[in-house]
């Protein structure tokens, strides 16, 4: 490499760098200013860096001064449209970043986030995150509003359910009490049948508290379904033959699942009673598992005449019933039942579902293996 060529690169390179740290000062002052600052500058230093570069060889080159100013004016036009160029764009830029900001505005003051549609990648990939954030938050708060619509409905549901009982019990005592009892042996076992429902009221709400809370403990052992739904079926005949239920199933001898065995049996027992409960006389209540390679598939199958479709995905919320009535009776529970199995199930990283079939409902429950 000769020396001229040397020169040139050496005083190419000197006014390049200079401009350059002259551009980095400015930059570093504006630091906190608008993104089309930047760019802005960022195209100013750019283009001034190699116009300083071509004019200080040019110089050094000892041109003509006709040559001379012929490449300062090519230097200065070509440099004016770039740098022109330059603060278009950086406007455009600037334009977008606003957008983006405005809607961020608006995600943060509870609306749904929009961002612009011709944003660079880096602003893209930021929007397409915002949003996927926005739909997750909106989602979060729907559950938020149902969790806290059924947390009222519970408590005025439990209060209700609490309170008829306790009134019957204080009746019946103060009967007792005052002598006027005609058949003091049945008030007793009436107020041991309304203290007996009490309780397992008072045990849901325990158990769901659990749930909710995270502190439920389960002995996880590989568990034998088919023990268990025959275990649950034999608990429940005496109820279904009471209601002239018919109540059968077939498990799958396969069905080796890893869980809680007490778990999955109250899992079973919710489920088979909710059928029963709600399968009018002369209908047939289900209970089917198959086993899959990776999966374990149980269902209920009941005759209930089925479930109207927009309460389809409100079967499992907390104290969710499936009619109006506020009345207890010997059938009715809290409308915690099915809220438990929900999570007793998500407890074992399984899911549980329910769907309309001919003239019921099928509830499955998916278990890991």
């Amino acid at each position: 490499m000769s020396s001229a060529t040397v020169a040139v690169i050496a005083i190419a390179a000197g006014w390049s760098v200079t401009v350059g740290l002259v551009g980095a000062l400015v930059a570093w002052l504006l630091r906190r200013r608008s993104v089309r600052w930047l760019a802005a500058v960022l195209g100013v230093v750019a283009v001034t860096g190699v116009a300083a570069g071509v004019v200080g060889t040019a110089r050094a080159m000892f041109l003509s001064d006709h040559d001379l100013t012929v490449v300062i004016t090519v230097c200065a036009v070509s440099g004016l449209v770039s740098v022109g160029f330059a603060l278009w764009l950086a406007g455009r830029l600037g334009g977008t970043t606003r957008r983006l900001r405005d809607a961020a505005i608006r995600f943060g003051d509870g609306g749904e986030f929009v961002g612009p549609d011709d944003a660079p990648r880096e602003l893209a990939d930021i929007s397409r995150e915002l949003t996927r954030s926005s739909v997750r938050l909106r989602e979060a708060a729907e559950r938020e509003r149902r969790l806290e619509e059924s947390r009222r409905q519970l408590v005025a549901w439990v209060s209700h359910d609490l309170r008829t009982p306790l009134a019957g019990i204080r009746a019946m005592a103060e009967a007792l009490e005052d002598g006027i009892a005609v058949d003091p042996q049945r008030y007793r076992a009436q107020m041991r049948t309304e203290i007996d429902r009490m309780v397992t009221m008072v045990d849901d709400l325990f158990e769901l508290s659990r749930i909710h809370a995270g502190t439920l403990q389960l002995s996880m052992e590989t568990v034998l379904l088919g023990d268990v739904v025959s275990d649950v079926i034999a608990g429940a005949d005496p109820i279904a033959r009471a209601k002239q239920v018919h109540l059968g199933g077939h498990v799958d001898p396969r069905s080796l699942v890893r869980g809680d065995a007490g778990a999955l049996a109250r899992v079973v027992s919710n489920l088979v009673m909710n059928a029963i409960r709600h399968t009018p006389a002369d209908g047939a209540v289900v209970v089917e598992a198959t086993a899959a390679e990776r999966e374990i598939t149980l269902s209920v199958t009941d005759a209930c005449g089925g479930i109207a479709e927009d309460d389809l995905a409100r079967v499992f919320d907390v104290a969710w019933r499936s009619g109006s009535a506020r009345t207890p009776g010997a059938d009715v529970g809290a409308g915690l039942g099915l809220a438990i199995v929900k999570g007793l199930v998500e407890a074992h990283h399984g899911t549980v579902s329910v769907h309309n079939r001919d003239a019921g409902c099928r509830f499955v429950v998916t278990l890991p293996v």
